[in-house]
């Protein structure tokens, strides 16, 4: 067999699969050049997603006739002035965009720079027709009509005209992120699916580049967004990262750029992964929208034809800058839960269900069924003291103290989760602040602030331990018992000491005093399903921070768990003092608060 070289219109359509994979990546890619050619405005169209008709506008720099001919040609470019790849400043620089489109569509581009003439183009499945003059204001206007139509094959594995429009809306909104300053339109045919106009840089105390976050993920993002910026060795991190009780089920919301590139990369999603992991239950994911700003020099972006790739020259500052910002601007969030947690408590409380409503055919008031027993006391809502909560410093006989008939106050309102008033179903704590009510879920908030005071204990030396009385034999598998063992240094320092015991046991010898009484053998179990989905390259501080996270929900004070008034507020004001103590350890939120307006919305008071 003879080796040859392959005709141009064969290489282009080799490096159409590469490139252009479906409409989105075309749009990508028109969208890009547009922001390289300084476009203040651009507007997109779509016709049956993508397929029939792609039609990208702006007001940028435009070409004249002799760079309009040459831009389709392949490996023809404006962007490497230096012909130096480590010093790529715009989005495109392999001039293979255009020529790849063109190879599997009829693609018209007409363009007009400032002070000369306007020229169009037409190209149809690669082959060029005749330059021709036209009439078009300042920028270009590039049309792709009836994609891979060259390619019929390819068409076979296009998705639904939804599913298409969704990808190429996605790719838009990325861009428009990174990129505040630029106004955007996208439109599906006639109708209008994504618009934003230009933001300038600071109105109040909101960003633009916030705005325009908002803008495309959402209010509820921006409301519970913390704010992000950090430096390390010459690499900088700024940008927005959700507070961890409002999270998503996939890593959709999850937005990285480097130098304004959108990108998909492990190594970013791992440093965020790794810096909620103590916040997040596991398929839960954050919502963030993160820009790395880099010396080109260090990263390399020529690493996939489709430029969503990137390789750091060094990837452990990078990681590292991710996660201690991350954790900092989490830790000085405090106790701040997300306000779509209050929001789905409201939402949740249907009319209907909150008063009475008067039935013609039983011609009285129904009861409300917002409680299952109306015609319990008030006492029903007050516990006897049982235990105290381990780790909170309360007199073992305290009695229960609540609001007196003189309506002294043994605690003010004022602290910003306000003064317990009542434990309701063994479970929630319920408190009255200056402006409303909280409702907090005892386990939840107690598992976080044991988990906290674990990892303090960590930092200085190690977690205290207690002996058993009589050790505790668990009886496991022996490759569960084997994975134990091997773990058992790691669980030493957390105040937990295991040996094996003869074949498929472990005895547990001593446990975290920070725990009080616990089930040792549910813990052992739950400890071992653990290790079976950890991670094996986590770091020793973090497998002992996901090892401290079992543990913690073993010593919390479990649902069911009376508490006096004393205990009630102890737990709270601990919160207040507590780093993240506005989400468990999974993510779930542990109070709800209810601003006493919205309350008398529901009453129809306001």
């Amino acid at each position: 067999m003879t080796i040859r070289m392959l005709p141009d219109n064969i290489i282009n359509r080799i490096a159409a699969g590469e490139v252009i994979e479906r409409p989105a990546a075309v749009v990508k890619e028109l969208v890009e050049n547009s922001l390289d050619a300084s476009a203040t405005q651009i507007d997109i169209l779509l016709r049956d997603g993508g397929r029939t008709q792609i039609l990208v506008t702006d007001n940028g720099t435009g070409m004249n006739a002799n760079e309009i001919s040459l831009a389709v040609e392949r490996h023809a470019t404006s962007k490497l002035p230096k012909d130096d790849l480590t010093l790529v400043k715009t989005m495109g620089f392999r001039g293979e965009a255009l020529p790849s489109i063109g190879a599997v569509s009829r693609l018209t581009i007409t363009s007009r720079p400032h002070n000369e003439e306007a020229w169009k183009l037409f190209l149809e499945g690669g082959k060029k027709h005749i330059l021709e003059p036209a009439s078009h204001p300042y920028g270009t206007q590039v049309e792709v009509c009836d994609l891979f139509f060259a390619t019929p094959a390819r068409l076979k594995f296009l998705k639904t005209e939804r599913t298409e429009l969704e990808h190429a809306l996605d790719a838009v909104q990325r861009l428009a992120m990174s990129n505040p300053d630029v106004a955007f339109t996208f439109r599906d045919g006639d109708r209008v699916r994504f618009s934003c106009n230009s933001e300038s840089d600071l109105i109040g105390n909101e960003s633009a580049l916030l705005r325009r976050l908002s803008h495309i993920m959402g209010r509820e993002f921006s409301e519970n967004a913390l704010d992000i910026n950090a430096e390390r060795e010459g690499v900088k991190l700024f940008g927005y990262a959700g507070l961890p009780t409002l999270n998503s089920n996939t890593s959709r919301h999850q937005y990285l750029f480097v130098n304004r590139r959108p990108v998909r990369d492990k190594l970013l999603n791992g440093a965020v992964r790794a810096a909620y992991q103590d916040f997040l239950a596991r398929q839960r994911y954050p919502l963030v929208a993160l820009f790395v700003s880099i010396n080109s020099e260090k990263v390399d972006i020529n690493v996939h034809p489709a430029k969503t790739e990137v390789r750091f020259r060094d990837s452990g500052v990078i990681r590292g800058l991710i996660v201690s910002a991350l954790k900092h601007a989490l830790a000085q969030a405090g106790h701040r839960a997300s306000t779509t947690v209050s929001d789905a408590a409201l939402g949740a409380l249907k009319p209907e269900e909150r008063v009475k409503v008067f039935d013609r055919a039983q011609g009285s008031f129904q009861k409300n069924r917002m409680f299952k027993d109306q015609s319990a006391s008030m006492s029903d809502f007050y516990s006897p003291l049982s235990e105290d909560i381990p780790g909170l410093d309360v007199a073992p006989n305290a009695k229960i103290s609540t609001v007196n008939s003189d309506h002294e106050e043994i605690y003010s309102v004022d602290h910003p989760l306000g003064a317990a008033r009542a434990q309701v179903h063994e479970t929630y704590i319920v408190s009255q602040s200056e402006d409303g009510i909280i409702i907090v879920d005892q386990h939840a908030a107690h598992e976080r602030l044991v988990y906290e005071r674990m990892k303090k204990a960590l930092e200085v030396g190690g977690v205290l331990s207690q002996g058993l009385l009589i050790p505790e034999v668990v009886e496991v598998s022996d490759v569960i018992a084997t994975r134990l063992i091997e773990r058992a240094e790691e669980f030493a320092e957390l105040g937990l000491i295991i040996e094996k015991f003869g074949n498929g046991a472990v005895v547990v010898r001593e446990v975290p005093a920070l725990l009080g009484q616990t089930d040792v053998r549910a813990l052992i179990n739950d400890l071992a399903d653990d290790l079976v989905e950890m991670d094996s390259n986590l770091s020793l501080r973090e497998r002992l921070e996901e090892v401290c996270s079992t543990m913690a929900c073993h010593g919390s004070v479990r649902a069911g768990r009376q508490l006096n008034n004393e205990e009630m507020n102890a737990l709270l004001r601990e919160m207040e003092v507590t780093p993240h103590s506005g989400q468990c350890n999974h993510g779930r939120p542990t109070y709800v608060k209810l601003k006493l307006a919205d309350i008398e919305k529901l009453f129809g008071r306001r």
